[in-house]
């Protein structure tokens, strides 16, 4: 399942995402890349341990936690903290996978990469190119987001960026391990929570097919769930 996730960031704090980016020293983007990602990446990023890195990654994590629909779809157990990557010049990030184990730089923190994100800190006309494409068993899906949007994918898909031929793309990206580990079994528990919330809209909590199905919605997250 690729989800969108429209508005984690308002238009003001992605500014100040870009003004403390501007200011910030970039490295090769390789720094945090796999043997595998390591031949197709060409970008910049921020190091995983600037102070720059961790206030921004602090105000996108505060942000999740305000959001519904990305608790409801990612179930979130632990999340890597918040990185963030420029492309431009043509630079781009081939095919891959990623890593299914990542650990913060002397830090004891690891987590499983069941879920991984990307959110657009640029306005899709800042530039050209910079497309995330995500491949899964029904083909191609493309993301070229509205500065503020996020999107959420599983980990496990083969994924590319294509390469940015003007201006440049910014975002912040990282992976999450969610509570319960299943793909299939986590977008089932998303759909039956959608379809709850649009019933509580129309019937009210207290109706007894919302309470039954409220019900049956945590028995099994109860089942799944890792905590």
């Amino acid at each position: 399942m690729m989800l969108h996730i429209p508005q984690v960031l308002s238009k003001q704090q992605v500014a100040h995402c870009r003004q403390v980016m501007d200011a910030a020293q970039w490295v090769d983007g390789n720094i945090t890349s796999g043997p595998q990602a390591a031949l197709a990446k060409n970008n910049m990023q921020l190091p995983e341990t600037a102070p720059e890195a961790r206030q921004l990654g602090e105000m996108v994590l505060d942000a999740l936690e305000r959001s519904p629909l990305f608790i409801s779809a990612a179930l979130p157990l632990k999340v890597f903290p918040p990185l963030f990557n420029r492309y431009a010049g043509g630079q781009s990030f081939g095919i891959h996978v990623d890593n299914a184990i990542r650990g913060f730089p002397n830090a004891d923190f690891r987590i499983r990469t069941d879920l991984s994100c990307t959110l657009f800190l640029a306005e899709p006309d800042e530039y050209d190119g910079g497309e995330l494409i995500v491949e899964d068993t029904y083909g191609e899906h493309r993301a070229r987001l509205p500065a503020g949007d996020m999107v959420l994918y599983p980990s496990t898909s083969l994924h590319r960026v294509t390469p940015v031929t003007r201006g440049a793309r910014v975002a912040s990206f990282f992976w999450l391990q969610s509570m319960v580990r299943d793909d299939g079994q986590r977008s089932m528990l998303f759909q039956l929570d959608t379809s709850i919330q649009q019933l509580v809209a129309r019937l009210g909590n207290a109706d007894a097919q919302v309470v039954q199905l409220t019900g049956i919605y945590h028995n099994l997250l109860r089942r799944w769930a890792d905590s």
